[in-house]
C-alpha cells in the first residue's frame, strides 16, 4: 500500500450492503489525498462504421438524438446535461474512452498540472474545458467541466403501484405499453484491465473516487481484490453505488455500460420492444447484489453490451467497502442464471477469450497463472 492511501478502514464497515468488511491491512478503497474529486460520469465515446444502424438501435433502446451527421452521433437521456454517448464514424467498432465531470474548470486545470497533461476547449456543440488523459490500462479518460447543459426532456413517469393494503390506483387499470424505455442518464461503465490494481489506484489517487464493494476470486482473498465497484465522492451527498467498475482480466477492454430508466415496468416493456425488433438480450431481467439494481442486458448490432437499470443503491462518503467472493451466482439476487454470453463463455467468444488469456500470460501484468485459475472458478461457482 502506497503512502498516498488512507489508513485501513477496519471497523467502519456498516454491514448494510455486504456480509464482510475489510480485514486489517487490506486495500482501504480510497486515497488519502486525491488530486481532485470528480462528481459524475459525463459520457462515453465509441467509433462505429455504420451510424445509421447505431442510431436505429439507440432509438429502440431509449436514447434521444442530439446530433446526427455523416461523421458523428450524439445521444442523450431525458435528464439535463451533456450528451451521454458520442459515436464517431470509424473503420471498425471500438470503445474510444470515457469522460468524467469535474466540479469546475479549476479542477480540470489542477489535474492537468499534476499529471503534466494538456488542456483544450471542447467543440462548441458541447462546450467547456477538457484534459485528456490515459489510464494505466490504456483507456482514454477525459475530465471535463463547464459543458453546456442540455434542457430536460419529458420523462417516463414510474407507474403508480398498489402494494398490499396501500391502494393508490383506484378505478384504473395498469397497461404499460411496449415502447422504448426512455433512458434518463448514463449510470456507469465497466472496464476490464490486465493491470487492475495499478488502474484502480490511478482512479482513486487522481479522480478522488472511492470503492463501494470489492470482489476477490474464490479462495484468493489473501492475494487481494480482483474487481471493484467505485463511486464518486460527494461527501454527505449520496452518489450511485458505482459510476465505474474495474475487473482484472486477460484484456484491457470495455465490458458494458448502464443507463437508468424509470422503473421495472419501463425496463421490462422496453425489453419487449427491443425483442420484438430482433435485438438480442444477453441476460436479464434480474436484480444485482452489488448495487442492487434491477437489470436487463442487451447486445447492440456491433456486439457492445448495454444495460437498462432502475432502483440502484446510493451511498454517501461514509460507507466503507464491502468484500465478497467473485462468483457467477453472486451476480444477482434473483433472475435467470447468468448467461454464457454475459460471462463470455459461449462458443462465439470462447476462442477469442482463450487467445486473450494465453496472450496475457506471456505479458508482464497482474494476470498471472494463479489469477487465471481463480477467474476460471468464477464461471462455475
Amino acid at each position: 500500500m502506497t503512502d498516498t492511501k488512507a489508513a485501513h478502514v477496519e471497523g467502519t464497515h456498516t454491514g448494510l450492503h455486504s456480509e464482510q468488511g475489510a480485514r486489517r491491512g487490506e486495500h482501504p478503497g480510497r486515497s488519502r489525498n486525491p488530486v481532485i474529486k470528480v462528481r459524475d460520469i459525463a459520457w462515453l465515446e465509441f467509433e462505429k462504421p455504420d451510424l445509421m444502424r447505431t442510431e436505429a438501435f439507440a432509438r429502440a433502446f431509449g436514447f434521444h438524438t442530439v446530433l446526427s451527421s455523416p461523421t458523428e452521433l450524439q445521444l442523450r437521456g431525458t435528464e439535463p446535461g451533456a450528451p451521454c454517448v458520442i459515436v464517431r464514424r470509424g473503420t471498425r467498432s471500438r470503445f474510444a474512452g470515457v469522460a468524467f465531470a469535474a466540479d469546475d474548470e479549476i479542477d480540470v486545470l489542477r489535474l492537468a498540472d499534476a499529471l503534466s497533461a494538456p488542456t483544450r476547449a471542447l467543440p462548441e456543440s458541447i462546450g467547456g474545458l477538457s484534459t485528456d488523459l490515459v489510464d494505466p490500462s490504456g483507456v482514454p479518460v477525459r475530465v471535463v467541466a463547464g459543458t453546456h447543459a442540455l434542457p430536460p426532456l419529458p420523462a417516463q413517469e414510474p407507474l403508480l403501484l398498489n402494494t398490499g393494503r396501500d391502494v393508490r390506483r383506484i378505478n384504473a387499470t395498469q397497461r404499460p405499453r411496449r415502447v422504448p424505455a426512455r433512458v434518463q442518464r448514463l449510470g456507469h461503465v465497466v472496464l476490464q484491465s490486465t493491470k487492475y490494481r495499478q488502474t484502480l489506484d490511478w482512479y482513486l489517487d487522481n479522480l478522488g473516487m472511492i470503492v463501494s464493494d470489492f470482489l476477490f476470486f474464490p479462495g484468493q482473498r489473501d492475494r487481494g481484490p480482483t474487481m471493484s465497484f467505485i463511486r464518486c465522492d460527494r461527501g454527505a451527498t449520496p452518489a450511485d453505488h458505482h459510476t465505474l467498475a474495474l475487473a482484472l482480466g486477460p484484456a484491457n477492454r470495455y465490458v458494458h455500460s448502464a443507463y437508468q430508466v424509470a422503473d421495472l415496468d419501463a425496463l421490462a416493456a422496453g425489453g419487449e420492444y427491443l425483442a420484438d425488433r430482433g435485438y438480442t438480450r444477453s441476460w436479464g431481467i434480474g436484480r444485482h447484489i452489488q448495487g442492487s439494481q434491477l437489470f436487463d442486458y442487451w447486445r447492440d448490432p456491433d456486439g457492445f453490451l448495454v444495460e437498462h437499470f432502475a432502483d440502484g443503491d446510493a451511498f454517501d462518503a461514509d460507507v466503507a467497502p464491502g468484500w465478497a467472493p467473485f462468483t457467477a451466482s453472486g451476480l444477482s439476487q434473483w433472475g435467470p442464471p447468468v448467461s454464457k454470453d454475459f460471462l463470455g463463455t459461449d462458443p462465439r467468444s470462447a476462442r477469442h477469450e482463450l487467445i486473450s488469456m494465453l496472450s496475457a500470460l506471456r505479458d508482464d501484468n497482474e494476470f498471472t497463472a494463479r489469477r487465471l485459475v481463480g477467474l476460471l472458478k468464477v464461471a462455475t461457482s
